[in-house]
């Protein structure tokens, strides 16, 4: 179906959609999720060959949790929120995280939370001066949606969350690098798309440009790079330069974005056992590789002290992590150039791993300097790069207060965090960073992308960028209790985790566990627990 013909029919749906009372919704999401699980092999078979991997690999497994086992986690906790009704969210448990702002604990959520992230904890800071509530009747109407082209749950999520948290009906026009799963995600929730609430169409600028511009779209969300903001709202070139310096977009229409960052991981020096020091750098590893690094989220810019004693030893093992982590396909486009550009930028680049056609290694820029303006600091690579920078300051509280205002005020982009910080880590210096970082996403002995992934917690840039020089974003996603007025998510995890995590480039049955925790969000059982437990355990 054509981008505008589709949108005429989603148009003429809106106000049905708007009076459909939340059971009513549940149902469909419960039948949407039903759906969806009959395409959890497809869907990230799909997705393997778009990205250049063999279906019949590890990374079958990698597409299925980046895929559909996100998705349907969050239909299913999404139904279990409207099956609940508007009712106030858990206000009993709120506490005071800062002067005047409440903290709601979203996580874990269920009985099946515990068991899949033990020892995980997670909260929903809200905005200072809100009072826990959830969101009842958004504006309505109808939204244009431009899908991500580096992870296949980021489209139908975005839709989600319109068509829930917004309350209008959507339309999905995809990156042309996601065109291959047009059919599969019309077909995974074609409850929503049947009866005309949500669809999902192909094209490039041209039809984006088409749809964008109607007079019946009320609003647009995307996801993708900060260029592309720019393009939308201010226009291209000199004139669109005039109309941003002016304060007169191009687009007069309300516009939400996730876009990129440059994500910083702060390493806490306290002093680690040789097995910290290596299962913290195969997870840092982990966190850099996942996807290719095709991921807003994933690690770029490593804080750490230069007065650490064992900052060598921490590299020495990220090192060895990253030789062992193979190289990918570097299907998305421009990930060559940009590879290239900070190897030519930084002489002291190392690469790691033997890269074949249309792979590139792994490239690490240690002794990064600093100093503002580092490229390192301001521009996200967006592929298999991340750079450590080390900070003049000695011992865990002048280093956290100083790596605090260091990634507020340096480093590009506002999206999400990572924190390394052993037990030993003085917890009222560890409270004023969570405190003090202005990110939408925290994350402490955990990558930060988990806080994409739990659907319980608020994805999205820490509010207050201006479109004028916007970079990570304005608004939020996911969010699937529908907490009114968030203002960033935090989570704390086990400094030394029980599980080897599932993103850690030594997990031995990564196909598996995707596969079983795709069909386990699907319908949670008992049996389908422990299948997915002897995939874990044996990872």
């Amino acid at each position: 179906m054509e981008p505008l013909q589709a949108l005429a029919r989603v148009a003429d749906r809106a106000e049905a959609w708007r009076r459909l009372a939340w059971p009513e919704r549940a149902a469909l999401l419960r039948a949407c999720s039903r759906s969806a699980a009959r395409r959890i092999r497809v869907w990230a078979e799909v997705s393997c060959r778009l990205k250049g991997a063999d279906p019949a690999s590890r990374w079958l497994g990698e597409e299925a949790l980046l895929g559909p086992a996100i998705t349907l986690r969050h239909l299913r906790l999404y139904a279990a929120t409207l099956a609940a009704g508007p009712g106030t969210p858990r206000a009993a448990a709120a506490r005071e995280a800062a002067p005047g702002q409440l903290a709601l604990p979203v996580f874990p959520g269920d009985r099946w939370d515990g068991w899949l992230h033990p020892g995980v904890r997670a909260e929903v800071w809200l905005a200072p001066a809100a009072a826990p509530a959830r969101r009842s009747g958004g504006p309505g109407g109808v939204a244009a949606v431009l899908g991500a082209g580096n992870v296949s749950s980021i489209p139908p999520l975005d839709a989600l969350h319109q068509l829930l948290y917004e309350d209008r009906v959507a339309v999905v026009k995809l990156n042309p690098l996601m065109a291959p799963l047009a059919p599969v995600f019309a077909a995974a929730l074609a409850p929503l798309v049947e009866r005309g609430f949500l669809a999902f169409v192909a094209g490039g600028a041209e039809e984006g440009a088409a749809l964008l511009g109607d007079e019946r779209v009320d609003a647009v969300h995307l996801t993708g790079s900060h260029r592309t903001f720019d393009a939308i709202v201010w226009g291209a070139g000199e004139e669109g330069e005039r109309r941003r310096a002016a304060g007169e977009p191009l687009l007069r229409k309300p516009v939400t974005a996730e876009l990129g960052c440059v994500s910083p991981l702060l390493v806490v020096p306290e002093r680690w056992d040789r097995a910290d020091l290596r299962q913290q750098a195969f997870a840092v590893a982990g966190m850099v590789v996942n996807n290719g690094s095709f991921n807003c989220n994933a690690p770029k810019l490593i804080l750490t002290s230069r007065h650490w004693p064992q900052r060598q030893a921490f590299l020495r093992e990220l090192r060895a992590a990253l030789a062992a982590a193979p190289p990918r396909p570097a299907w998305y486009p421009g990930a060559a150039e940009r590879w290239a550009r900070f190897a030519e930028r930084y002489p002291q680049a190392e690469s790691w791993g033997e890269a074949g056609a249309g792979e590139l290694p792994w490239l690490l820029v240690p002794e990064v300097p600093a100093e503002p303006g580092q490229p390192a600091l301001s521009e996200e690579a967006f592929c298999g790069v991340v750079a450590e920078c080390p900070l003049d300051a000695a011992g865990s509280e002048e280093f956290l207060d100083q790596a605090v205002r260091f990634a507020n005020d340096h480093v590009w982009g506002s999206l999400s965090c990572t924190i390394l910080a052993a037990p030993t880590t003085p917890r009222p210096a560890l409270e004023r960073a969570l405190a003090g970082l202005r990110y939408g996403g925290v994350a402490v002995n955990a990558w930060a992308a988990l806080l994409f992934a739990l659907g319980q917690t608020t994805w999205g840039a820490f509010p207050g960028e201006p479109p004028e020089d916007i970079r990570s974003g304005r608004g939020h996603v996911h969010n699937t209790g529908l907490l009114a007025q968030p203002q960033k998510s935090v989570l704390r995890a086990p400094f030394r985790p029980p599980l080897r995590p599932l993103w850690d480039p030594r997990h031995r049955f990564l196909r598996a566990a995707g596969l079983r925790l795709a069909r386990f969000e699907a319908r949670p059982s008992p049996a389908r627990l422990l299948s997915l437990a002897a995939a874990a355990v044996l990872g």
